[in-house]
């Protein structure tokens, strides 16, 4: 059996990647602050919610030492841990930056991925194949004016997936995986950034305008094909958008 805990499932990529795990057969545990905003359709694969907030270190802690993760996959074959969950802000330049927002931004997009990929791997010791998916971006390896805190904490997922993968852990397969520009509510956020803020805003756009957005469902579709290959892992940072 194959079983996956989801960060972000209840929107965007998130809302996607559910579905497509689902419609695979594999179970979700979904982990979001907030539940769906349109239920999982009925499947003979399992669905469950928790409600957390990851910008709350503690809460997260205590999550990862209630055994609920050991629990859920005491009877997998193939253990998955899809860390989706991301926000944006604070865009701006450094002195438009509040302190909190940039607290906030690291432990949803750092800290909580990096503590549940601990959780995980201490959970599933007998697993036979491991694989932890990070969902970064192409802000992870360009610089954007505005995008100071995005970009590095995006960086951060991309260098833990690759000392992990020099760690050789056992069974354990690990990938920081950017899916590319896609059709979610964060690209909504981008366009409607001012432009003093986020100078590229007219780029994205742009791309929006023409049509060039990839929808959550397709990137949702290849990004399960892809975490299920045989290639997984191969290399610990990869762009969706360049595997064929």
């Amino acid at each position: 059996m194959i079983k996956c805990v989801l960060t972000g499932h209840s929107r965007g990529i998130g809302a996607a990647l559910a579905r497509a795990l689902l419609q695979q057969g594999i179970a979700v545990l979904g982990l979001a602050r907030h539940a769906q905003d349109n239920p999982q359709p009925a499947t003979s694969a399992p669905f469950r919610e928790v409600g957390l907030d990851f910008s709350d270190t503690q809460a997260v802690l205590a999550w990862c030492d209630s055994g609920e993760l050991a629990e859920f996959f005491a009877d997998a074959e193939v253990a998955l841990l899809i860390n989706n969950a991301g926000v944006l802000a604070p865009v701006g330049k450094l002195a438009l930056q509040s302190p909190e927002a940039v607290m906030r931004a690291i432990n949803i997009n750092v800290a909580t991925p990096l503590m549940l990929a601990s959780a995980f791997v201490r959970s599933t010791p007998g697993v036979q194949d491991r694989r932890i998916v990070h969902v970064s971006s192409g802000a992870a390896r360009q610089a954007y004016s505005g995008w100071s805190v995005y970009g590095a904490t995006k960086a951060a997922l991309d260098q833990h997936a690759r000392a992990v993968a020099e760690d050789a852990l056992p069974r354990l397969k690990i990938c920081s995986l950017a899916p590319g520009v896609v059709d979610t509510d964060m690209q909504a956020e981008v366009r409607n950034s001012p432009e003093a803020s986020f100078p590229l805003r007219g780029r994205f756009h742009n791309l929006w305008e023409a049509g060039q957005l990839r929808s959550p469902e397709a990137v949702a579709q290849q990004m399960v094909a892809y975490v299920l290959s045989e290639s997984f892992g191969e290399n610990p940072v990869a762009d969706l958008r360049r595997l064929s």
